[in-house]
C-alpha cells in the first residue's frame, strides 16, 4: 500500500510544484491549525526569507508545545563494516576498494557498549554495513542482547529484514528501527545502487511497517538530501511516508532524519548543494506540516547549524558520534562512512542545550 501512495503523491507533489506563491498567502496558511498538503509544497517552495520567518516562529511554537524543553540524546556505533552493496555515494559501498574492512568481536562490542554508558549514554543506535555473511541476523541479535544488558532504548540501523527477522530482534530487546529510503524517486534510486541486496526499492520501502508489524516501539526514516537534484520532492515524499506511518500505527512513535549528503570515498561526484537556508527551511516546514514527528538531527551538520536548530523543529541528536568500526574505547584512525562535522564532545552538547533553556535527555523508555 505505501508502494502506491508514494506514487501518487509522487504525481501530486510534481502537479503542485510550480505554483507561484505570496508572503501573504503563506502568512495566512500558516496561521491555521491544520497544515494541508498542498500549504505543505507552498511552504517548502517559497523562497523569501520572510515567510521563512514566518514558518519558524510557527515551528519553535509547535515543538516548544508538544515536545517541551526536552532534546534527546543518542550515540551511534558501528559493528561492522563490511557491505554487499554498490551504491555510488556510499564510504562503506562494495565499490571501495581503499576502506579496510572491520568487524567486532562481541567482546568488543560490550567494551564499546560500556565506553559509551560511562559517557553518559542511555539510547544506543547499532549500525552494520548490508552482508548477511559478515553480519547476519544472528550476530546483530548478540549486540542487542549486550544493549539490553547496558542501555534503555535499542535501535538499529542495519540491512532490511523480513517480519520475522525484525520479530526476532525485538524479542531480544530491539525497540526501535533507523532505516532510510535514500530516495523516493525509483528511477534515479535504480541508478545509484548498482547492485546488491539494497537495490530492491520495494522491499526496502516496505521495511519500516514490517519493523512496526512486527513491535518495534520507534521508527526513524528519511531521505539523503543531495542525492536527488529534486531533493524537495523527496522531501515531501518522507513526510507522506512519516504521516502514513504514524495515521496506521498511532502507538509508535515516527521520527524523521533530513541527512545532507558529506563527502565519502564514493565513485560519483554528487553536485547537488542543499544550503543552510532551504536546510532550515525544510526542518521548520517539515515540523508545521507534522507537529508531532520526531524530527533528528546528526554530527553530519556543523556545530553551528545544530545549535541553531535547537528549538526549531529538533526533538533528537547524536552526539560524541564516530561513524568508524568502534573507535569509543580506543583510538582508531579507520575511514568512517562519512565525515562527521560536529566532533564536540557529549559534555559540549549538554552544555550548549542547558544555555538555550533546553533539558538534555537520554533515553524514551524506562526499563521493567
Amino acid at each position: 500500500m505505501i508502494y502506491e501512495l508514494i506514487k501518487k503523491e509522487e504525481i501530486f507533489f510534481n502537479q503542485h510544484k510550480d505554483n507561484k506563491t505570496d508572503k501573504v498567502s503563506v502568512y495566512n496558511k500558516i496561521q491555521k491549525e491544520n497544515i494541508s498538503k498542498s500549504d505543505f509544497v507552498e511552504f517548502l517552495l517559497n523562497k523569501d526569507e520572510d515567510v521563512l520567518e514566518y514558518i519558524a516562529k510557527k515551528a519553535k511554537y509547535i515543538t516548544d508545545n508538544y515536545f517541551g524543553k526536552m532534546i534527546l540524546l543518542y550515540a551511534p556505533l558501528y559493528i561492522s563494516n563490511y557491505c554487499a552493496n554498490k551504491c555510488v555515494y556510499c564510504g562503506y559501498s562494495a565499490l571501495n576498494k581503499n576502506i579496510s574492512r572491520k568487524k567486532l568481536q562481541i567482546q568488543e562490542i560490550e567494551k564499546e557498549m560500556y565506553a559509551l554508558k560511562q559517557k553518559g549514554f542511555d539510547t544506543i543506535l547499532i549500525l552494520t554495513g548490508d552482508d548477511r555473511n559478515m553480519s547476519s541476523v544472528g550476530y546483530i541479535a548478540e549486540a542487542v542482547k549486550i544493549a539490553k544488558k547496558i542501555f534503555s532504548e535499542i535501535l538499529i540501523e542495519v540491512y532490511a529484514l523480513m517480519l520475522d527477522e525484525y520479530k526476532y530482534l525485538v524479542d531480544n530487546g530491539l525497540t526501535g528501527v533507523t532505516i532510510y529510503q535514500e530516495t523516493y524517486n525509483e528511477e534515479l534510486y535504480d541508478k545509484l545502487h548498482i547492485s546488491g541486496p539494497k537495490k530492491d526499492y520495494k522491499f526496502r520501502l516496505e521495511a519500516p511497517e514490517r519493523a512496526i508489524k512486527a513491535g518495534v516501539k520507534e521508527i526513524n526514516i528519511g531521505c539523503l538530501l543531495g542525492l536527488n537534484s529534486d531533493f524537495l520532492s523527496d522531501v515531501y515524499l518522507t513526510s507522506i511516508h512519516a504521516d502514513y506511518l504514524q495515521t496506521n500505527y498511532p502507538d509508535v512513535e515516527v521520527s524523521i532524519s533530513y541527512p545532507r549528503i558529506q563527502p565519502a570515498e564514493a565513485s560519483i561526484k554528487i553536485d547537488t548543494n542543499v544550503s543552510d537556508v532551504d536546510f532550515i527551511r525544510i526542518i521548520t516546514s517539515t515540523r508545521v506540516f507534522l507537529p508531532r514527528i520526531g524530527l533528528n538531527i546528526s554530527t553530519r551538520e556543523r556545530a553551528y547549524m545544530r545549535d541553531n536548530l535547537i528549538g526549531l523543529g529538533i526533538t533528537r541528536m547524536s552526539a560524541g558520534s564516530k561513524t568508524t568500526v568502534g573507535g569509543y574505547s580506543c583510538v582508531t584512525e579507520d575511514t568512517g562512512q562519512f565525515e562527521i562535522s560536529d566532533k564536540r564532545e557529549l559534555k559540549d552538547i549538554i552544555e550548549i542545550l542547558i544555555s538555550k533553556g533546553y533539558r538534555p535527555e537520554f533515553t524514551n523508555w524506562v526499563k521493567i
